[in-house]
């Protein structure tokens, strides 16, 4: 089934009477949203139903969680990402949005939208207008206020009937009799679903009994004094329901006192944690590395951490992270735990930067892609209090966000950083050449020009500013003069005054990628040429060196100098499987498959296209896979599989629209593929290739790349 689900909390107890009413409104109206207080089940109702009603919606049912979002800039990035929209097109971020949903018929969720109401007001009215067959289904503590919004407001589980007593029972793991201190409980904390929770984990630790009387002696305390924390209570807590607030100020009193302080700075996270993150980001005073882990599984005991999940990553619900964030803002710690935060996910990034050449290539690649909530939380950070360190945090990740699709979000925040920050050299180098991908992938090619130039003299600056601070440090006692010869090697990332670095060469590569992709494969071979004949070091020393090799094989290529690109193209990937290097491996690949098709041996492209997809698959690059599956249908018709080359050719059309651009590549491949394609389309008749065309464009992408991985005699 297409679309994107969370599984189901198998805690989900009661609740039809609501579900049937959310099921009802999502087959007569375009805009349903569950609005209830926080703690009341919206998002497991919203869940509910979705997974109920996924069937009825031909193109999915997508979800979308807004609550890790600090603010409205990145909401139409992470929407479409929900939606497996890696937006390469330039323009309004809505856009491509837009015309990604106009022809389909698919239901959104999208969960917490209280903080950002009105933007998501905004893109939901311009949705609707743009695409006719969505439906959308929201959750909020309020309305969004959209004309022909349906809102179901979403009351807690009758006290004193059976499924208030059921989620208890099932929370606790423990069967309760419905007379006695159970049922107490749940009339006391007014059957809202997080409260009896937070009361379970007590009842497993404390007894049904202690937990009664404890709940009795806060709950019946006049309302003043029940709970003494919060300054902003109407902005987080709804005045007319002080019950949650107490059931979760009795779970922070019960907390021991480095709990209720590791509870405090972990509400800096805004998405899921691991020990490790937690460690870096939380210790300080009496939370140290030994303290810490116990701390930790006291709040897991206690239900305000979810337990890890198989990645060994924690969460916590939005309710219970704003309760700790308004401890910590009374302990006077906001801004240095926040700052602590913001330098973990910066060191977390240069070393993602620093590993990406090497055996630990994709093991970095994904820990980015894990930790991309927060990292984007400490880039936003830094872009107000440290400008400097937000160029060098985002340039170290924008190009494993490019490659993983996020090219608006890797463009914005390099932007942004570019202008923001003073800092000169090798960071500022850094970010242009990221900036200067980004906008070769997202085709624009005009301000990629003038992003490349810039990269090459910044390049420039900074390895002379290292070469000549390297030559001030090199006088040896009693010498006339600085050392010669091998005293004049490279320095960090910068060379000799006379032999480019890997600032330079990176420059290089940007500016033969350009070369390349605008059809120009003479200056892309003059340019990356140049560079590696005068610097030292072989292809495998280094990202740079590798990144400009590459360059040189496609020029080759695209120069019709076959058999010298497939020699190099072949030694380069030798030295990519000595490294484990992924990325460069997988376009290699790529070439080959496309020098297959050169020369007329449409078997060995075959061979080489799925080759490349398997990487780009393990890398989740779209647009990768988009130009895996052009070349591999090409070399399938070359070879006269007009069917697979009908099946593929749609699946590659897919992918493409989940690019938001229109089909495109390198230019001898386009021309190889309309000649290869018209002479199928004839042999095998118009109307079959456009019935295989566009059922596999209509089917599962998931599906259709899995039938042409699976090569020749495979069904």
């Amino acid at each position: 089934m297409r679309g994107h689900l969370p599984d189901e909390n198998p805690g989900f107890v009661g609740r039809r009477t609501e579900l049937e009413r959310v099921s009802a409104a999502l087959a007569e109206h375009r805009l349903v949203t569950v609005t209830g207080v926080g703690g009341v089940g919206k998002t497991r109702l919203a869940l509910r139903a979705a997974h109920r009603a996924a069937g009825r919606y031909p193109d999915g049912a997508w979800w979308t969680d807004l609550g890790q979002l600090d603010g409205e800039r990145l909401l139409v990035a992470l929407v479409a990402d929900s939606v497996d929209l890696a937006d390469h097109t330039p323009g309004m971020a809505a856009t491509g949005l837009c015309r990604r949903l106009a022809d389909d018929r698919l239901l959104l969720v999208l969960d917490s939208c209280e903080h950002l109401a009105e933007p998501c007001a905004r893109l939901v009215t311009e949705l609707l207008a743009a695409a006719p067959g969505l439906t959308v289904l929201a959750t909020s503590r309020r309305p969004l206020g959209v004309e022909g919004e349906e809102t179901i407001v979403l009351d807690p589980l009758p006290p004193a009937g059976p499924d208030a007593l059921a989620l208890l029972r099932r929370a606790a793991g423990e069967e309760f009799p419905a007379a006695g201190p159970a049922g107490e409980i749940c009339v006391r904390l007014e059957g809202i679903p997080l409260a009896l929770e937070l009361a379970a984990a007590q009842i497993r630790l404390q007894g049904a009994e202690a937990v009664r009387d404890q709940l009795g002696s806060r709950l019946d305390a006049a309302p003043g004094a029940r709970f003494h924390l919060l300054a902003h209570t109407e902005r987080v807590w709804p005045s007319r329901h002080q019950t949650l607030r107490a059931a979760i100020g009795w779970s922070h009193e019960l907390s021991t006192p480095l709990e209720r302080l590791l509870w405090a700075r972990l509400s800096v996270f805004r998405g899921p944690f691991d020990l490790a993150s937690a460690t870096a980001v939380c210790i300080g005073g009496p939370l140290n590395r030994a303290t810490l882990p116990e701390a930790l599984d006291g709040l897991v005991r206690s239900s305000v951490v979810r337990p890890p999940d198989a990645a060994g990553r924690h969460r916590m619900l939005d309710t219970i992270r704003e309760y700790g964030a308004t401890w910590l803002d009374r302990t006077g710690e906001t801004g240095t735990v926040a700052d602590r935060h913001a330098a973990h996910f910066r060191g977390l990034a240069r070393r993602a930067g620093t590993e990406w050449h090497g055996a630990r290539q994709l093991r970095w690649y994904r820990t980015v892609d894990a930790h991309h909530t927060d990292l984007r939380t400490a880039l936003d950070r830094l872009l107000r209090t440290d400008p400097d360190a937000a160029l060098d945090l985002v340039g170290s990740v924008a190009f494993a966000w490019s490659c993983r699709g996020r090219l608006r979000e890797a463009r914005d925040g390099l932007e942004q950083a570019l202008l923001l920050s003073e800092a000169r050299g090798r960071v500022r180098a850094r970010a242009l050449w990221a900036l200067g991908v980004t906008l070769v992938l997202q085709g624009e090619f005009g301000p990629a020009q003038d992003v490349s130039e810039r990269c090459a003299r910044e390049a420039r600056h900074a390895e002379y500013a290292d070469a000549a601070e390297h030559t001030e440090h090199t006088e040896l006692p009693g010498s006339a003069g600085p050392v010669d010869g091998a005293g004049r090697a490279e320095h960090g990332e910068g060379a000799g005054r006379d032999r480019p670095g890997e600032l330079t060469l990176d420059a290089a590569a940007l500016a033969g990628l350009l070369a390349l992709t605008t059809g120009r494969p003479t200056a892309a071979h003059v340019v990356v040429g140049h560079v590696l004949d005068a610097a030292r070091g072989g292809p495998a020393d280094s990202a740079a060196r590798l990144r400009c090799h590459l360059v040189r094989v496609f020029a080759l290529t695209g120069l019709g100098r076959l058999a010298e690109a497939r020699e190099r193209a072949l030694r380069l990937r030798a030295l990519c499987e000595e490294l484990d290097e992924h990325w460069t491996r997988t376009a290699l690949e790529y070439q080959l498959a496309l020098t297959g098709l050169l020369e007329g041996d449409p078997a060995a492209a075959s061979g080489h296209a799925r080759a490349m997809l398997e990487g780009t698959r393990r890398l989740g690059a779209s647009l990768g896979v988009a130009l895996g599956l052009d070349v591999l249908a090409t070399a399938l018709a070359a070879a006269g599989e007009g069917e697979r080359a009908a099946d593929v050719s749609g699946t590659g059309e897919a992918y493409w629209r989940s690019t938001g651009q229109p089909r495109r590549g390198l230019p001898g491949l386009r021309a190889l593929h309309e000649k290869y394609t018209d002479t199928v389309r004839a042999s095998i008749g118009e109307p079959a290739y456009e019935e295989i065309f566009v059922r596999a464009l209509t089917g599962l992408p998931q599906d259709g790349l899995d039938r042409a991985l699976r090569g020749p005699g495979h069904a």
